[in-house]
């Protein structure tokens, strides 16, 4: 079974990346990478400085939608320099955990660790070990709002939960305008987006209502929407397209996708000031986090209910999901190129550029050495 899974591993890593060449070679675009300074003017090193080790050919990865503006930074820099094709299929945290554990792709992006199910299948493709959640990627969620005439918006916590399980449906409403006292609120109905598919970044908005919201949000949580009512888009991309263009929409997606005009509500976490969606405020979030998995597992504990000065909860810790050794060693030196890349000092400045937050070092230090001993 082993051996068919990493053959299947193999054919696809080249034969669907080479399929999807000219997407990834788009991704991968090497203007202003060979010289001087990255293209994001941020001070990272060139691309030609980026140590490529053994990285060769051609790689398939799939997963969490909500770091794919990350991942095409980091794979623009790191294939102008390795000259190696990585093309990320971003379809949603869900897809990546599946492809990983049944052998289809090396590594995995997810903004939920790993489950204690996910890391017995992840033996089957992992030979004498096992899948890991590698925290490489901060972002704040942002809730994203389209209400004509309305520019500047506070929620909290019960008044998010009660709009998204369709407990409050007119903008006008009484909680709102509570928060909003300054505000001129329509009357007009509530249109709340969220995701179709299996979503880290669903988990992670659901966890945040459950410990900040518990007496509004009686949902269990996870991947998959629970909520009744309201309306649906695939990944982060989707639900943002539906805000941007519905008046009276409000939906939650990764910060990297609230431009073109889209607006993002502050919250009201009962610290002395609200707080907005930035990429400081997601790092001092994830700071205030521990490590709770075991071994060479770096799966966090977030505290989503805190009223910390400038730490804005909705925040998700996208993973890295990899073998900590047993991988397919056919890809096993690109992959740990590219996620070396990634964790280093330069990958990780890259970030706040493309509106994601870095990991903290105590954090992302850990995670190099055990990107070094992957095997």
């Amino acid at each position: 079974m082993k051996l068919q899974r990493k053959n299947r591993l193999r054919a696809l890593s080249l034969g669907a990346v080479a399929l999807t060449g000219a997407l990834a070679l788009t991704a991968c675009g090497s203007d202003d990478t060979s010289t001087g300074t990255d293209a994001s003017g941020d001070g990272t090193k060139a691309a030609s400085d980026i140590d490529c080790g053994d990285a060769k050919g051609q790689l398939l990865s799939d997963g969490s939608s909500a770091q794919k503006n990350a991942v095409d930074a980091w794979v623009k820099q790191f294939s102008a320099a390795c000259g190696v094709e990585i093309n990320y299929k971003a379809g949603g945290s869900g897809a990546g955990v599946t492809a990983f554990t049944q052998g289809q792709v090396s590594w995995a992006g997810s903004d939920s660790a790993l489950d204690s199910e996910e890391v017995k299948a992840s033996q089957e493709v992992c030979e004498g070990g096992q899948g890991i959640n590698l925290p490489m990627v901060g972002g704040a969620i942002a809730v994203g709002f389209n209400v004509e005439g309305v520019d500047n918006l506070v929620l909290d916590a019960p008044t998010l939960a009660k709009i998204f399980d369709s407990k409050i449906t007119n903008w006008n409403d009484e909680a709102i305008k509570k928060l909003n006292p300054d505000v001129e609120l329509p009357d007009l109905k509530i249109q709340a987006f969220h995701r179709s598919d299996d979503s880290g970044t669903t988990d992670n908005f659901t966890a945040y209502l459950k410990a900040a919201a518990a007496a509004d949000w009686k949902y269990e949580g996870g991947k998959t929407w629970q909520a009744k009512g309201g309306q649906s888009a695939p990944q982060s991309s989707g639900v943002a397209q539906q805000v941007k263009q519905t008046n009276g929409a409000i939906g939650y997606f990764e910060l990297s996708y609230a431009k073109d005009g889209i607006k993002t509500v502050a919250l009201d976490t009962g610290a002395g000031e609200p707080v907005a969606a930035t990429t400081d405020g997601a790092t001092a979030f994830i700071g205030s986090g521990k490590v709770v998995g075991t071994g060479n597992d770096m799966a966090m504990d977030l505290d989503y209910a805190t009223k910390a000065e400038g730490a804005y909860p909705i925040t998700l810790v996208t993973y890295e999901i990899v073998c900590d050794k047993g991988g397919d060693a056919e890809t096993l030196p690109t992959v740990k190129a590219f996620l070396k890349y990634a964790a280093s000092e330069d990958g990780q400045k890259l970030l706040p550029s493309v509106d994601y937050a870095p990991m903290p070092e105590e954090i992302i230090t850990k995670v190099r050495t055990i990107i070094d001993g992957l095997s």
